[in-house]
C-alpha cells in the first residue's frame, strides 16, 4: 500500500473517531495490512498522526490560495478565504476535518508539532484581518479567532440540503464586516451533495485553532 493510501485510510479513521481512540491495528485492520507493515512507512503512531495533520494543512491551504488568486479588494480576498476554507472543511474531506481536532490530550511533543503546522495556516488569516478597514479601536486578535471559531464550529450543526457553506460563510463575514451579499463577485458553488454530518466524521473536533492548543 502506498504511503498517500494508507494517510487517506488514517485521515478517514481519526476523523471518525479521534486521535487516541483510534489505533495503529484498526488503521491497519481497514487498510488491509499487517501492522508492523505500517512502521515501514511511520515509525510510530505520532508520526503518522503528524503526517496526516499535515496533510489536512496542506488540502485546506490550497483551497484557500486557489480561491484568492486574482483578487485585490481585502474583504473579497477574507471572503474568498472564509468560503473555500468551510467549503473544504465540510465537504467529507476527512485531511481538512482532522485540522479542527481536539489537541490537549495529545502527548505533549506531538501538540506541539501540530499546534506549529496549524499556526503556520492561522498566519494567514491574521494577514488577511490586518488588511481590512476596520475601526481603530477593534481587538483583530479577537476577531479573526471569533471568526474563525464560527467557521469550524460549523462542523457542529451543519448538514447538506440546508445553506451552503458559501452562504454560511458569507453570513459570518457579513455579520462581523460590511454586508456583501449583494456586491460579492464570487458565484455560488454547487451543493455538496455527497457530504456526510461532519459530527460524525469529527468526535470532538469543532473547537477553532487557537482554542484546541
Amino acid at each position: 500500500m502506498s504511503r498517500e493510501k494508507l494517510l487517506s485510510v488514517s485521515a478517514r479513521l481519526f476523523a471518525r473517531g479521534g486521535f487516541e481512540a483510534t489505533s495503529m491495528r484498526d488503521i491497519a485492520k481497514q487498510a488491509g495490512m499487517l501492522a508492523g507493515s505500517m512502521y515501514y512507512h511511520f515509525p510510530s503512531k505520532n508520526d503518522l498522526i503528524a503526517a496526516v495533520y499535515q496533510a489536512g494543512v496542506a488540502e485546506i491551504d490550497a483551497a484557500v490560495d486557489r480561491a484568492m488568486t486574482g483578487r485585490q479588494d481585502p474583504w473579497e480576498r477574507l471572503e474568498a478565504a472564509c468560503i473555500a476554507h468551510l467549503e473544504t472543511l465540510l465537504a467529507d474531506a476527512a485531511h481538512a476535518a482532522v485540522m479542527t481536532a481536539e489537541l490537549r490530550r495529545l502527548d505533549a511533543r506531538l501538540r506541539r508539532r501540530l499546534v506549529v503546522l496549524r499556526d503556520r495556516y492561522e498566519r494567514r488569516f491574521i494577514e488577511l484581518v490586518d488588511a481590512l478597514p476596520l475601526a481603530a479601536e477593534t481587538d483583530r486578535t479577537l476577531w479573526r479567532l471569533h471568526l474563525l471559531g464560527a467557521l469550524n464550529g460549523t462542523a457542529t450543526w451543519y448538514r447538506p440540503g440546508g445553506k451552503s457553506p458559501m452562504a454560511i460563510a458569507r453570513g459570518l463575514v457579513s455579520m462581523l464586516g460590511p454586508d456583501r451579499s449583494a456586491a460579492s463577485t464570487l458565484p455560488e458553488s454547487r451543493p455538496h451533495g455527497r457530504q456526510a454530518p461532519a459530527a460524525e466524521r469529527l468526535a470532538g473536533g469543532n473547537r477553532a485553532f487557537r482554542a484546541t492548543g
